[in-house]
Protein backbone atom coordinates (compact mmCIF):
# COMPACT_ATOMS: atom_id res chain seq x y z
CA UNK A 1 0.00 0.00 0.00
CA UNK A 2 1.45 3.68 -0.69
CA UNK A 3 0.37 6.13 1.56
CA UNK A 4 -0.19 9.66 -0.13
CA UNK A 5 -0.18 12.93 2.44
CA UNK A 6 -1.43 16.16 1.10
CA UNK A 7 -3.96 18.51 1.73
CA UNK A 8 -4.76 19.36 -1.52
CA UNK A 9 -7.24 17.33 -3.12
CA UNK A 10 -6.39 18.18 -6.62
CA UNK A 11 -2.67 17.15 -5.75
CA UNK A 12 -4.45 13.83 -3.96
CA UNK A 13 -6.77 13.10 -6.77
CA UNK A 14 -4.12 13.53 -9.39
CA UNK A 15 -1.39 10.96 -7.60
CA UNK A 16 -3.89 8.61 -6.64
CA UNK A 17 -4.92 8.09 -10.52
CA UNK A 18 -1.60 7.80 -11.25
CA UNK A 19 -0.51 5.10 -8.68
CA UNK A 20 -3.57 3.12 -8.65
CA UNK A 21 -2.88 2.93 -12.81
CA UNK A 22 0.59 1.49 -12.20
CA UNK A 23 -1.11 -0.91 -10.41
CA UNK A 24 -0.98 0.24 -6.10
CA UNK A 25 -3.24 0.61 -3.64
CA UNK A 26 -3.54 3.53 -2.06
CA UNK A 27 -4.29 5.65 1.00
CA UNK A 28 -4.68 9.07 1.22
CA UNK A 29 -4.29 11.50 4.25
CA UNK A 30 -4.89 15.32 4.60
CA UNK A 31 -2.35 16.01 6.89
CA UNK A 32 -0.83 14.76 10.46
CA UNK A 33 -4.38 13.30 12.45
CA UNK A 34 -5.44 11.34 9.63
CA UNK A 35 -2.10 9.89 8.42
CA UNK A 36 -1.58 8.58 12.18
CA UNK A 37 -5.60 7.15 12.02
CA UNK A 38 -4.64 5.16 8.54
CA UNK A 39 -1.05 4.08 10.40
CA UNK A 40 -3.42 2.66 12.72
CA UNK A 41 -5.10 0.49 10.47
CA UNK A 42 -2.60 -0.66 8.38
CA UNK A 43 1.28 -0.34 7.63
CA UNK A 44 2.12 1.20 4.07
CA UNK A 45 4.94 0.22 2.12
CA UNK A 46 6.33 3.51 0.74
CA UNK A 47 5.08 7.23 2.20
CA UNK A 48 4.60 10.02 -0.66
CA UNK A 49 4.66 12.84 2.40
CA UNK A 50 4.13 16.27 1.08
CA UNK A 51 5.76 19.59 3.31
CA UNK A 52 3.29 22.47 4.14
CA UNK A 53 0.27 21.77 5.76
CA UNK A 54 -0.25 25.64 6.10
CA UNK A 55 0.30 28.57 4.73
CA UNK A 56 3.56 28.76 6.21
CA UNK A 57 5.71 27.30 3.18
CA UNK A 58 9.06 26.47 5.07
CA UNK A 59 8.47 22.87 4.95
CA UNK A 60 8.26 22.39 8.87
CA UNK A 61 5.14 20.93 8.99
CA UNK A 62 6.42 18.19 6.32
CA UNK A 63 9.50 17.60 8.31
CA UNK A 64 8.43 17.29 12.07
CA UNK A 65 5.88 14.70 10.53
CA UNK A 66 8.79 12.81 8.82
CA UNK A 67 10.32 12.59 12.26
CA UNK A 68 7.24 11.42 13.90
CA UNK A 69 6.91 8.70 10.90
CA UNK A 70 10.49 7.62 11.32
CA UNK A 71 10.24 7.11 14.67
CA UNK A 72 7.08 4.67 14.76
CA UNK A 73 8.34 3.38 11.24
CA UNK A 74 11.93 3.39 10.52
CA UNK A 75 12.14 0.87 7.76
CA UNK A 76 9.30 2.05 5.80
CA UNK A 77 10.41 4.52 2.84
CA UNK A 78 9.50 7.93 2.82
CA UNK A 79 9.97 10.05 -0.59
CA UNK A 80 8.77 14.00 0.42
CA UNK A 81 6.96 15.75 -2.10
CA UNK A 82 6.46 19.61 -2.06
CA UNK A 83 5.81 22.80 -4.55
CA UNK A 84 8.12 25.24 -2.36
CA UNK A 85 11.30 23.24 -2.77
CA UNK A 86 14.39 24.31 -2.17
CA UNK A 87 18.19 23.11 -1.60
CA UNK A 88 18.90 23.37 2.91
CA UNK A 89 15.07 21.75 2.81
CA UNK A 90 16.20 18.78 0.41
CA UNK A 91 19.46 18.22 2.74
CA UNK A 92 16.71 18.62 5.82
CA UNK A 93 14.95 16.03 4.61
CA UNK A 94 17.35 13.55 3.68
CA UNK A 95 19.32 13.82 6.70
CA UNK A 96 15.91 13.14 8.63
CA UNK A 97 15.70 9.90 6.67
CA UNK A 98 13.64 10.39 3.82
CA UNK A 99 14.63 8.52 0.48
CA UNK A 100 14.35 11.03 -2.06
CA UNK A 101 12.85 14.37 -2.52
CA UNK A 102 10.50 15.31 -5.58
CA UNK A 103 9.31 18.70 -6.28
CA UNK A 104 6.48 20.01 -7.98
CA UNK A 105 5.41 19.82 -10.62
CA UNK A 106 6.23 16.37 -10.70
CA UNK A 107 7.40 14.14 -13.77
CA UNK A 108 5.36 11.27 -13.83
CA UNK A 109 8.19 8.49 -14.77
CA UNK A 110 10.04 9.79 -12.77
CA UNK A 111 8.33 9.87 -9.53
CA UNK A 112 7.12 6.20 -10.18
CA UNK A 113 10.63 5.24 -10.52
CA UNK A 114 11.16 7.12 -7.06
CA UNK A 115 8.48 4.89 -5.36
CA UNK A 116 9.94 1.56 -7.38
CA UNK A 117 13.10 2.33 -6.33
CA UNK A 118 12.48 2.69 -2.41
CA UNK A 119 9.71 -0.19 -3.11
CA UNK A 120 13.09 -2.26 -4.01
CA UNK A 121 15.79 -1.33 -1.55
CA UNK A 122 13.38 -2.24 1.08
CA UNK A 123 12.49 -5.24 0.24
CA UNK A 124 16.30 -6.72 -0.65
CA UNK A 125 17.04 -9.70 1.53
CA UNK A 126 20.17 -8.78 4.10
CA UNK A 127 22.01 -12.39 3.90
CA UNK A 128 25.23 -12.49 1.49
CA UNK A 129 25.36 -15.85 -0.38
CA UNK A 130 28.83 -17.61 -0.96
CA UNK A 131 31.61 -16.46 -4.18
CA UNK A 132 29.74 -19.31 -6.09
CA UNK A 133 26.03 -18.56 -5.52
CA UNK A 134 27.04 -15.03 -6.77
CA UNK A 135 28.43 -15.79 -9.82
CA UNK A 136 24.75 -18.11 -10.42
CA UNK A 137 22.63 -14.63 -9.74
CA UNK A 138 24.77 -11.90 -11.48
CA UNK A 139 27.68 -11.20 -14.24
CA UNK A 140 30.89 -10.34 -11.76
CA UNK A 141 33.07 -12.18 -14.54
CA UNK A 142 35.65 -9.46 -14.03
CA UNK A 143 35.66 -9.14 -10.77
CA UNK A 144 38.21 -11.16 -8.87
CA UNK A 145 38.65 -11.86 -5.26
CA UNK A 146 36.63 -14.19 -2.36
CA UNK A 147 37.64 -11.86 0.81
CA UNK A 148 34.47 -11.67 3.07
CA UNK A 149 34.47 -7.65 2.46
CA UNK A 150 34.34 -8.37 -1.58
CA UNK A 151 31.79 -10.28 -1.47
CA UNK A 152 29.60 -8.49 0.50
CA UNK A 153 30.46 -5.47 -1.80
CA UNK A 154 29.43 -7.73 -4.68
CA UNK A 155 26.09 -8.99 -2.61
CA UNK A 156 25.24 -5.51 -1.97
CA UNK A 157 25.60 -4.45 -5.81
CA UNK A 158 23.54 -7.22 -6.68
CA UNK A 159 20.64 -6.64 -4.96
CA UNK A 160 21.17 -2.75 -5.76
CA UNK A 161 21.32 -3.19 -9.61
CA UNK A 162 17.95 -3.71 -10.60
CA UNK A 163 16.75 -0.79 -9.30
CA UNK A 164 17.30 2.95 -10.16
CA UNK A 165 19.33 4.22 -6.97
CA UNK A 166 22.05 6.34 -7.52
CA UNK A 167 24.99 4.76 -6.03
CA UNK A 168 28.79 6.41 -4.67
CA UNK A 169 31.57 4.29 -5.31
CA UNK A 170 34.54 5.32 -2.99
CA UNK A 171 38.36 3.49 -2.02
CA UNK A 172 42.23 4.08 -3.12
CA UNK A 173 43.10 4.70 -6.87
CA UNK A 174 43.24 1.89 -8.24
CA UNK A 175 40.83 -0.53 -6.29
CA UNK A 176 38.44 -0.93 -9.06
CA UNK A 177 35.54 1.33 -9.05
CA UNK A 178 35.42 1.33 -12.75
CA UNK A 179 34.78 -2.65 -12.59
CA UNK A 180 31.78 -2.15 -10.27
CA UNK A 181 30.03 0.28 -11.50
CA UNK A 182 30.01 -1.26 -14.91
CA UNK A 183 29.15 -4.44 -13.20
CA UNK A 184 26.29 -2.31 -11.20
CA UNK A 185 25.05 -1.83 -15.11
CA UNK A 186 25.49 -4.71 -16.80
CA UNK A 187 23.06 -6.84 -14.28
CA UNK A 188 20.47 -3.98 -14.12
CA UNK A 189 17.52 -3.78 -16.01
CA UNK A 190 18.94 -0.95 -18.31
CA UNK A 191 21.99 -3.30 -19.57
CA UNK A 192 20.80 -3.48 -22.83
CA UNK A 193 21.59 0.49 -22.57
CA UNK A 194 24.42 2.68 -23.27
CA UNK A 195 26.78 3.31 -20.49
CA UNK A 196 28.16 6.65 -20.85
CA UNK A 197 32.19 6.59 -19.36
CA UNK A 198 32.82 10.02 -17.89
CA UNK A 199 35.86 11.01 -16.08
CA UNK A 200 35.40 14.58 -14.08
CA UNK A 201 38.94 15.15 -13.39
CA UNK A 202 39.89 15.29 -17.07
CA UNK A 203 37.39 17.81 -17.70
CA UNK A 204 37.75 21.73 -16.94
CA UNK A 205 35.15 23.77 -15.68
CA UNK A 206 35.09 25.60 -18.99
CA UNK A 207 33.96 22.13 -21.19
CA UNK A 208 31.85 21.04 -18.56
CA UNK A 209 28.61 22.03 -19.51
CA UNK A 210 29.70 21.13 -23.48
CA UNK A 211 30.94 17.76 -22.81
CA UNK A 212 28.06 16.77 -20.21
CA UNK A 213 25.11 18.66 -21.61
CA UNK A 214 26.19 19.54 -25.13
CA UNK A 215 26.21 22.69 -27.53
CA UNK A 216 24.05 23.72 -30.55
CA UNK A 217 26.43 25.06 -33.55
CA UNK A 218 27.41 28.61 -32.74
CA UNK A 219 27.28 28.43 -28.83
CA UNK A 220 30.94 29.60 -28.53
CA UNK A 221 33.85 30.47 -31.17
CA UNK A 222 35.04 26.81 -31.82
CA UNK A 223 30.90 25.26 -32.04
CA UNK A 224 30.70 24.93 -35.54
CA UNK A 225 28.26 22.18 -35.47
CA UNK A 226 25.68 20.80 -33.22
CA UNK A 227 27.12 18.19 -29.99
CA UNK A 228 24.95 15.98 -28.49
CA UNK A 229 26.34 15.67 -24.59
CA UNK A 230 27.26 12.74 -21.61
CA UNK A 231 23.74 12.73 -20.67
CA UNK A 232 21.83 12.43 -23.53
CA UNK A 233 24.15 9.95 -24.72
CA UNK A 234 23.45 7.56 -21.52
CA UNK A 235 19.39 8.48 -22.08
CA UNK A 236 17.45 5.32 -21.14
CA UNK A 237 21.25 3.68 -19.62
CA UNK A 238 23.74 5.08 -16.75
CA UNK A 239 26.12 7.05 -16.78
CA UNK A 240 29.51 6.76 -14.65
CA UNK A 241 30.98 9.63 -13.23
CA UNK A 242 34.32 8.86 -12.10
CA UNK A 243 36.18 11.57 -10.20
CA UNK A 244 33.40 13.43 -8.91
CA UNK A 245 35.24 14.71 -6.16
CA UNK A 246 37.43 16.58 -8.50
CA UNK A 247 34.33 18.81 -9.77
CA UNK A 248 34.67 22.54 -9.14
CA UNK A 249 31.64 24.34 -7.19
CA UNK A 250 30.23 26.02 -10.46
CA UNK A 251 30.03 22.69 -12.44
CA UNK A 252 28.23 21.16 -9.04
CA UNK A 253 25.61 23.56 -8.96
CA UNK A 254 25.27 22.60 -12.55
CA UNK A 255 25.32 18.88 -12.08
CA UNK A 256 22.69 19.02 -9.34
CA UNK A 257 20.20 20.59 -11.36
CA UNK A 258 20.24 17.84 -13.81
CA UNK A 259 20.24 15.11 -10.84
CA UNK A 260 17.11 16.92 -9.43
CA UNK A 261 15.21 17.77 -12.06
CA UNK A 262 16.43 15.23 -14.73
CA UNK A 263 16.41 18.28 -17.31
CA UNK A 264 19.33 20.62 -18.78
CA UNK A 265 19.96 22.69 -21.62
CA UNK A 266 23.02 22.04 -24.07
CA UNK A 267 24.97 25.15 -24.40
CA UNK A 268 23.90 27.66 -26.36
CA UNK A 269 20.11 26.25 -26.27
CA UNK A 270 16.82 27.78 -24.66
CA UNK A 271 15.25 24.77 -24.76
CA UNK A 272 14.90 22.35 -21.81
CA UNK A 273 15.62 18.28 -22.39
CA UNK A 274 14.46 15.57 -20.59
CA UNK A 275 16.45 12.65 -19.89
CA UNK A 276 16.07 9.03 -17.68
CA UNK A 277 19.35 8.18 -16.81
CA UNK A 278 20.81 5.68 -13.58
CA UNK A 279 23.67 8.00 -11.98
CA UNK A 280 26.71 5.91 -10.53
CA UNK A 281 29.58 7.89 -8.76
CA UNK A 282 32.79 7.57 -7.62
CA UNK A 283 36.00 9.25 -6.10
CA UNK A 284 39.00 8.70 -4.42
CA UNK A 285 38.36 11.67 -1.92
CA UNK A 286 36.59 11.94 1.20
CA UNK A 287 33.24 13.78 0.39
CA UNK A 288 32.36 13.66 3.91
CA UNK A 289 34.90 15.62 5.34
CA UNK A 290 35.32 18.12 1.70
CA UNK A 291 31.49 18.79 2.78
CA UNK A 292 32.62 19.76 6.20
CA UNK A 293 35.01 22.10 4.69
CA UNK A 294 32.70 23.52 2.16
CA UNK A 295 34.35 22.24 -0.78
CA UNK A 296 31.81 19.94 -2.38
CA UNK A 297 27.97 20.52 -2.09
CA UNK A 298 25.83 18.71 0.71
CA UNK A 299 22.63 18.85 -1.61
CA UNK A 300 24.47 17.26 -4.41
CA UNK A 301 25.94 14.59 -1.92
CA UNK A 302 22.95 13.22 -0.42
CA UNK A 303 21.91 12.97 -4.49
CA UNK A 304 24.63 11.01 -5.27
CA UNK A 305 24.90 8.53 -2.00
CA UNK A 306 21.99 6.68 -1.69
CA UNK A 307 24.05 3.65 -1.71
CA UNK A 308 27.85 4.08 -1.31
CA UNK A 309 29.74 1.24 -1.88
CA UNK A 310 33.61 1.33 -0.23
CA UNK A 311 36.41 -0.68 -1.65
CA UNK A 312 39.13 -1.65 0.59
CA UNK A 313 42.94 -1.62 -0.54
CA UNK A 314 44.63 -4.64 -1.96
CA UNK A 315 46.39 -4.65 1.27
CA UNK A 316 43.39 -4.79 3.34
CA UNK A 317 42.19 -8.16 1.11
CA UNK A 318 45.89 -9.30 0.81
CA UNK A 319 44.81 -13.21 -0.32
CA UNK A 320 43.28 -12.32 -3.23
CA UNK A 321 46.45 -11.15 -4.36
CA UNK A 322 47.34 -14.87 -5.82
CA UNK A 323 43.58 -15.20 -7.75
CA UNK A 324 44.59 -11.69 -9.33
CA UNK A 325 47.94 -12.72 -10.20
CA UNK A 326 46.63 -15.82 -11.82
CA UNK A 327 44.10 -14.29 -13.47
CA UNK A 328 46.55 -11.19 -15.05
CA UNK A 329 48.93 -14.40 -15.86
CA UNK A 330 45.96 -16.61 -17.98
CA UNK A 331 44.92 -13.42 -20.41
CA UNK A 332 48.31 -12.33 -20.74
CA UNK A 333 49.17 -16.38 -21.86
CA UNK A 334 46.83 -15.67 -25.30
CA UNK A 335 48.29 -12.12 -25.62
CA UNK A 336 51.76 -13.34 -25.87
CA UNK A 337 51.10 -16.65 -27.19
CA UNK A 338 52.79 -18.07 -23.66
CA UNK A 339 50.61 -21.14 -23.29
CA UNK A 340 52.72 -22.87 -20.75
CA UNK A 341 53.03 -19.21 -18.99
CA UNK A 342 52.36 -19.75 -14.69
CA UNK A 343 53.15 -18.58 -11.50
CA UNK A 344 55.08 -20.81 -9.21
CA UNK A 345 53.45 -21.36 -5.48
CA UNK A 346 56.18 -19.76 -3.49
CA UNK A 347 56.12 -16.29 -5.93
CA UNK A 348 52.59 -15.95 -5.12
CA UNK A 349 53.48 -16.06 -1.66
CA UNK A 350 56.06 -13.70 -2.07
CA UNK A 351 53.52 -11.18 -3.65
CA UNK A 352 51.56 -11.30 -0.91
CA UNK A 353 54.04 -9.60 1.37
CA UNK A 354 54.03 -6.40 -1.56
CA UNK A 355 53.62 -3.19 -0.39
CA UNK A 356 50.91 -1.76 -3.14
CA UNK A 357 49.56 1.55 -3.05
CA UNK A 358 48.70 1.43 -6.74
CA UNK A 359 46.46 -1.44 -5.85
CA UNK A 360 45.27 -4.15 -8.53
CA UNK A 361 46.06 -1.26 -11.13
CA UNK A 362 50.13 -1.53 -9.68
CA UNK A 363 49.90 -5.46 -9.06
CA UNK A 364 48.70 -5.97 -13.04
CA UNK A 365 51.38 -3.68 -14.14
CA UNK A 366 54.24 -5.48 -11.83
CA UNK A 367 52.62 -8.92 -13.10
CA UNK A 368 52.88 -7.63 -17.53
CA UNK A 369 56.24 -5.84 -16.91
CA UNK A 370 57.42 -9.64 -15.95
CA UNK A 371 56.26 -11.75 -17.95
CA UNK A 372 57.19 -9.48 -20.95
CA UNK A 373 61.09 -9.16 -19.38
CA UNK A 374 61.13 -13.08 -18.08
CA UNK A 375 62.34 -16.11 -20.68
CA UNK A 376 61.17 -18.19 -17.64
CA UNK A 377 57.34 -19.84 -18.67
CA UNK A 378 57.18 -20.34 -14.32
CA UNK A 379 57.54 -16.93 -13.11
CA UNK A 380 59.38 -16.93 -9.90
CA UNK A 381 59.57 -14.63 -7.02
CA UNK A 382 63.37 -13.31 -8.42
CA UNK A 383 61.12 -12.79 -11.96
CA UNK A 384 59.13 -10.64 -10.08
CA UNK A 385 61.66 -8.86 -7.73
CA UNK A 386 63.94 -8.33 -10.83
CA UNK A 387 61.49 -6.15 -11.83
CA UNK A 388 60.14 -3.71 -9.78
CA UNK A 389 60.93 -0.51 -9.38
CA UNK A 390 64.16 -0.19 -7.51
CA UNK A 391 63.65 1.34 -3.76
CA UNK A 392 66.04 4.16 -4.60
CA UNK A 393 68.03 4.22 -8.16
CA UNK A 394 71.29 5.32 -8.68
CA UNK A 395 70.36 7.10 -12.06
CA UNK A 396 67.07 9.48 -11.16
CA UNK A 397 64.50 8.44 -14.19
CA UNK A 398 60.69 8.65 -14.17
CA UNK A 399 58.16 5.64 -14.94
CA UNK A 400 56.82 5.27 -18.36
CA UNK A 401 53.64 7.09 -18.98
CA UNK A 402 50.70 4.80 -17.74
CA UNK A 403 52.22 3.09 -15.43
CA UNK A 404 51.32 4.84 -12.26
CA UNK A 405 49.35 7.55 -11.00
CA UNK A 406 50.54 10.77 -9.77
CA UNK A 407 49.16 9.73 -6.54
CA UNK A 408 51.65 6.74 -6.61
CA UNK A 409 54.81 8.44 -7.66
CA UNK A 410 53.78 10.86 -4.57
CA UNK A 411 53.69 8.07 -1.91
CA UNK A 412 56.41 6.67 -3.20
CA UNK A 413 58.66 9.51 -3.16
CA UNK A 414 57.69 10.10 0.19
CA UNK A 415 58.22 6.60 1.36
CA UNK A 416 61.95 6.68 -0.55
CA UNK A 417 62.96 10.32 1.52
CA UNK A 418 61.65 9.16 4.47
CA UNK A 419 63.84 6.12 4.37
CA UNK A 420 67.17 8.02 3.06
CA UNK A 421 66.90 10.51 5.99
CA UNK A 422 65.91 7.79 8.71
CA UNK A 423 62.38 9.83 9.05
CA UNK A 424 63.50 12.75 9.76
CA UNK A 425 60.58 15.46 8.97
CA UNK A 426 62.79 18.63 8.73
CA UNK A 427 65.65 17.09 6.16
CA UNK A 428 62.97 14.95 4.15
CA UNK A 429 60.21 18.26 3.81
CA UNK A 430 63.81 19.90 2.61
CA UNK A 431 64.35 17.71 0.35
CA UNK A 432 61.19 17.29 -1.17
CA UNK A 433 61.14 20.97 -1.24
CA UNK A 434 57.86 21.59 0.88
CA UNK A 435 57.34 22.94 4.41
CA UNK A 436 56.95 20.37 7.16
CA UNK A 437 53.59 21.07 7.26
CA UNK A 438 52.71 20.37 3.82
CA UNK A 439 54.32 16.86 4.52
CA UNK A 440 52.45 16.44 7.61
CA UNK A 441 49.17 16.82 5.38
CA UNK A 442 51.36 14.25 3.15
CA UNK A 443 51.66 12.08 5.98
CA UNK A 444 48.22 11.53 7.39
CA UNK A 445 46.55 10.97 3.78
CA UNK A 446 48.83 7.79 2.94
CA UNK A 447 48.68 6.76 6.39
CA UNK A 448 53.00 6.96 7.07
CA UNK A 449 53.50 6.87 10.64
CA UNK A 450 56.45 8.66 12.34
CA UNK A 451 58.92 6.91 14.84
CA UNK A 452 61.35 10.22 16.42
CA UNK A 453 59.32 11.50 19.22
CA UNK A 454 59.55 15.06 18.64
CA UNK A 455 58.28 14.59 15.13
CA UNK A 456 55.50 12.46 16.16
CA UNK A 457 54.33 14.81 18.79
CA UNK A 458 54.33 18.02 16.04
CA UNK A 459 52.90 15.65 13.67
CA UNK A 460 50.08 15.00 16.32
CA UNK A 461 49.62 18.32 17.28
CA UNK A 462 49.00 19.58 13.47
CA UNK A 463 46.54 16.26 13.11
CA UNK A 464 44.03 16.96 16.04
Amino acid sequence: MLLIIDDDIAIQTSLSLLFRKEGFAVRLADGPFETFDVLAEETPEVILLDMNFSIDTSGDDGLRLLRRIRERLPNVPVILITGWGSIDLAVEGMKAGARDFITKPWQNDHLVQSVRTALNLAQLPTTSPGRRKLDQQFQFDNIIGEDATLLNILSTIGRVAPTDAPVLITGESGTGKELIAEAIHHNSRRKRQPFVKVNLGGISSTLFESELFGHVRGAYTDAKTDRVGRFELANKGSIFLDEIGDLDPGSQVKLLRVLQDRTFEPLGSSKSKTVDVRVICATNRNLEEMVGKGQFREDLYYRINLITVRLPSLRERSGDIPLLVNYFVNNLKTIYNRPDLRVSSAAQKWLKNLTLPGNIRQLKNIVERTVLLSPNDELQSDDFERNLPQTLPSTPTLPQVGTMTLEEMEYQMIQRAMTYHHNQVAKVARALGITRFALYRRLEKFGISLTDTSDRQDFDDFTN
